[in-house]
């Protein structure tokens, strides 16, 4: 089944009083259970491309349809309706609140969509097991490592169950270590069944994907098997 489906997306943004094309038709059809990553260099598109896919920004042409429904024309209010319940988002930088701890951190979504607090407790302590930090529930950002970190703001992506899990750079900001064992954790998830789709630049952590994109100039361009597939 279909989750995600691009249809010739353009993207432009205006520099001085023209035009600049930053997406160029692009087309990706995501179906359930994939783990995709999209790969390409500073200035490729890529992060045009994922802020769209995670409805942060709009087309300026084509269509997009995001779990059978057509996100056309939506409204700023629908948009963000549209993130909380079907996409959980993982970026580079983690984007924690520093005053609250890892258990409030998580169930911060499942506030956004009126579940009450014990359930939102519940689940988001029953995310954090899923990450191996069960240990640390009641920590503060502050007193966990970046890989730590990390681990919570996956957890906190998948508490609300979403369609989609989009990953910006996940790895972006953490030593080798720490990145594997985030990495890890997004294999365990795939082999689990969630739908992954990840950007990057690093060959090494793209290649844990079962399919990588090439994004250049806009262009979505290629496509290879990844490692993940062969491992499967």
């Amino acid at each position: 089944m279909s989750i995600l489906k691009l249809t010739d997306i353009c993207k432009d943004y205006i520099q001085g009083k023209e035009p600049v094309r930053v997406l160029k038709n692009v087309c990706l059809e995501v179906e359930q259970g994939d783990y995709i990553a999209i790969m390409g260099p500073s200035g490729s598109g890529k992060s045009t491309l994922m802020n769209i896919i995670g409805c942060l920004d709009v087309p300026t042409s084509g269509e997009y349809v995001l779990d059978g429904k057509n996100l056309h024309d939506l409204k700023d209010d629908d948009l963000a309706e549209v993130r909380n319940k079907y996409i959980g988002f993982v970026f580079q930088s983690y984007y924690l609140m520093p005053k609250m701890d890892a258990v409030d951190n998580v169930a911060l979504p499942l506030l956004y969509a009126d579940v009450p607090l014990k359930e939102r407790r519940e689940r988001a302590a029953e995310s954090l097991g899923v990450v191996g930090l069960e240990d640390r529930i009641h920590f503060l950002p502050n007193q966990m490592s970046g890989g730590q970190c990390q681990r919570v703001a996956i957890a906190r992506a998948m508490v609300t169950k979403p369609a989609l899990l989009l990953a910006d750079e996940p790895t972006g900001a953490l030593d080798t270590k720490s990145g594997a064992q985030v990495m890890d954790i997004f294999d365990k998830l795939s082999a689990d069944g969630m739908t992954i789709l990840m950007i990057t630049h690093d060959p090494d952590i793209a290649k844990r994907a079962k399919k990588v994109y090439h994004i250049l100039d806009g262009e979505l361009l290629t496509t290879q098997t990844g490692g993940g597939e062969d491992e499967a």
